[in-house]
């Protein structure tokens, strides 16, 4: 057959004993039609695999087209991992925001850190937030007729022209007739608020958590979370962060939100960040307020969750012995302050482990959240150090698209060589107390 002239979606990797490796599909290979239909994105090939007889057509790396007919169960998954979730272009930001992180990056980078993505499908399929503002007419379409729901939207601020002033962008000041077409269409989304003092906190706050409570249950829930501001904002609007007592200000009106709502809606409906407790010495909310944590991966009730999971975990430690080696755990300014009380812990069950804390000098020491720690910043600052036989890192570290590297492009294995010990990666506490035990 001859060669079609067309894109396709690209394998990154089959799955053992799964339908693709059957049938001869291998990494490297692209998938172009599904009964002949072309795909944009996952959410296509989910919807056009999941009949249960189907013709696929493969685009060999020699030029080569596979036309494959495949029987299977309504719904088995053909075990094909994409190298991304969208086929064709990833959606761009058409934004200019007053506090984006991307504009705060040094230069020279991984081309991959200046993305500016606002993409509706990543929104669905994976939870990243966005904008809306970048939406054609068919994508608007496209989410009504597949319901795609729900979806994750960066609001900031209610009033439309704060919107458009914060998102610099005219497009943002329709947020409200937004807001209408999910709730026509019925799509939920969860929502969030990149708080900044002086811009849009106080009565502006107020007013955003009210109009949106007012969306519910279109509108699930609210996160709000602090600006990070980095060192690089030569030629940026200037922002500032928030200080203790607007800290402690904030969380008391969200207290009260939350008290009101699970009255009047049945959910506490809007949650402050770990963050901003935790940057500010301010008492965490007990586990049950996060009800069922539908901001976590935005930073929202992760560190209860992992107090929690502290304490179940090493209630099981007095019949197991310590491991025979010294390790060192490396954190983050933030992230010694939730574990400083659990490394107590574990030396007085007699594991032999310290805590260092590497302040972010890349980013400026205003930036003290644990995943922007860098590579560099912690060869920088540790290198030299006495650290035992072994070093453990948090998987958020590391945690990147494609490759486990620091955001500094530095990998594990440059800093186990730069170090001269041995570095594990490990994910949570019960993963960090399983492994100084045996």
């Amino acid at each position: 057959m001859q060669e079609r002239a067309c894109h396709g979606a690209v394998v990154a990797g089959v799955a053992d004993s799964s339908i693709a490796a059957e049938v001869g599909i291998t990494p490297g290979d692209r998938i172009v039609y599904v009964d002949g239909r072309t795909m944009e994105d996952l959410i296509d090939y989910k919807f056009l695999t999941s009949a249960e007889n189907l013709t696929i057509t493969v685009l060999k790396p020699n030029g080569d087209v596979w036309e494959i007919e495949i029987e299977k169960e309504y719904d088995d998954d053909l075990g094909i991992e994409f190298t991304a979730a969208t086929f064709d272009a990833m959606r761009r930001c058409a934004n200019r925001c007053i506090f984006c992180f991307i504009d705060q990056n040094p230069t020279h980078l991984r081309e991959s850190l200046y993305e500016y993505d606002d993409d509706y499908r990543l929104s669905f399929l994976y939870g990243q937030f966005i904008t809306l503002t970048n939406l054609r007419e068919r994508d608007w379409q496209r989410i009504a007729q597949l319901r795609l729901s729900p979806l994750y939207v960066s609001v900031h601020a209610m009033e439309p022209e704060l919107r458009a002033k914060m998102l610099q962008s005219p497009r943002a000041a329709h947020i409200v007739e937004h807001l209408d077409f999910f709730k026509k269409h019925g799509i939920q989304i969860h929502a969030q608020v990149v708080l900044c003092p002086d811009i849009n906190d106080g009565e502006h706050l107020t007013y955003t958590i009210t109009q949106l409570a007012g969306f519910y249950p279109t509108v699930q829930s609210v996160a709000i979370v602090p600006a990070g501001i980095t060192r690089f904002r030569a030629g940026l609007p200037t922002l500032r962060p928030l200080e203790k007592a607007e800290a402690k200000r904030l969380v008391e009106s969200v207290e009260q939100w939350q008290a009101e709502y699970v009255h009047t809606l049945g959910t506490r409906f809007v949650w402050s960040a770990d963050e901003i407790y935790v940057q500010h010495d301010l008492p965490l909310p007990d586990r049950d307020i996060y009800e069922s944590l539908p901001q976590a991966e935005n930073g929202v009730g992760l560190t209860r969750l992992f107090l929690q999971e502290t304490q179940t975990t090493l209630a099981d430690m007095a019949r197991r012995a310590p491991i025979d080696k010294n390790v060192s755990i490396i954190t983050g300014v933030l992230g010694a302050k939730v574990l400083r009380n659990l490394v107590d812990q574990l030396q007085s069950l007699g594991a032999p482990v310290r805590m260092h804390i590497v302040n972010n000098k890349f980013f400026g020491e205003s930036i003290t959240a644990t995943g922007l720690v860098t590579g560099g910043d912690i060869i920088n600052q540790l290198a030299g150090q006495p650290l035992g036989d072994e070093v453990v890192i948090p998987e958020v570290m590391v945690r990147r698209h494609g490759a486990a590297v620091f955001l500094d492009g530095i990998s594990v294995s440059q800093l186990e060589s730069a170090l001269g010990v041995p570095v594990r990666v490990l994910v949570g506490a019960r993963e960090l107390i399983d492994h100084l035990f045996v």
